[in-house]
C-alpha cells in the first residue's frame, strides 16, 4: 500500500500525452463505418480516454508495419485484405505484444488497446471487443494521424 498511493498520485498529476491529430473531415469520414472496399477488411485500432497511462504515448502496428502512435481518446483505421490473417501489435514494456485476427472480407473489426501497469514503465495491450463496444468507441474518440511510430516496422517473428 506504500508503493501503490504514490504511484496513484503520480499518474493522476501526471499531465496527459498528446498525438497530431487527423484532419477533421477525415476523422469525421472514418466515424461514418462505412463497409470496406472490394476484397477488404476494415481494422479500427483505439485506446480508451481513461486517465490512466494518459501521460504515455503507445505504438500500434498491423504487420508488422506501423500504424501510429496512440494517445487517450485517440483512434486509427486501416483496411486490409480480406480473408486473411492479420496481426495487430503494441508497443510494451519490454516487446510487443501482439493479436491475430482472422479476417473476412467486407467485415470490420474492432481492437482496443489498453494500459496496464508495468514494472518500470506502464506496459499496453491489444484485445479484440465486440462491434457494439467498437463502434461506440470510435464514434467518441478522434482519428490520430497514421505513420508515426518510434520504430516504423517490427519483427513478428517472435508472436
Amino acid at each position: 500500500m506504500k508503493i501503490l498511493l504514490p504511484m496513484i498520485l503520480t499518474f493522476a498529476f501526471v499531465g496527459c500525452a498528446s498525438v497530431p491529430q487527423a484532419n477533421p473531415q477525415l476523422s469525421q469520414q472514418a466515424k461514418k463505418l462505412e463497409a470496406p472496399s472490394a476484397g477488404n477488411a476494415a481494422i479500427y485500432v483505439y485506446r480508451s480516454n481513461s486517465p490512466f497511462g494518459a501521460a504515455l504515448k503507445k505504438d500500434v502496428w498491423i504487420d508488422g508495419e506501423c500504424l501510429g502512435e496512440t494517445a487517450r481518446g485517440t483512434f486509427f483505421f486501416k483496411e486490409v485484405a480480406g480473408d486473411k490473417e492479420h496481426t495487430v501489435s503494441t508497443e510494451s514494456e519490454f516487446s510487443p505484444n501482439h493479436l491475430v485476427l482472422k479476417t473476412e472480407v467486407g467485415k470490420k473489426y474492432f481492437v482496443q488497446q489498453s494500459i496496464k501497469l508495468g514494472a518500470f514503465v506502464g506496459g499496453a495491450n491489444v484485445a479484440q471487443v465486440d462491434d457494439e463496444t467498437g463502434k461506440k468507441a470510435i464514434s467518441e474518440y478522434q482519428l490520430a494521424q497514421s505513420g508515426k511510430c518510434s520504430k516504423q516496422t517490427i519483427s513478428l517473428d517472435s508472436k
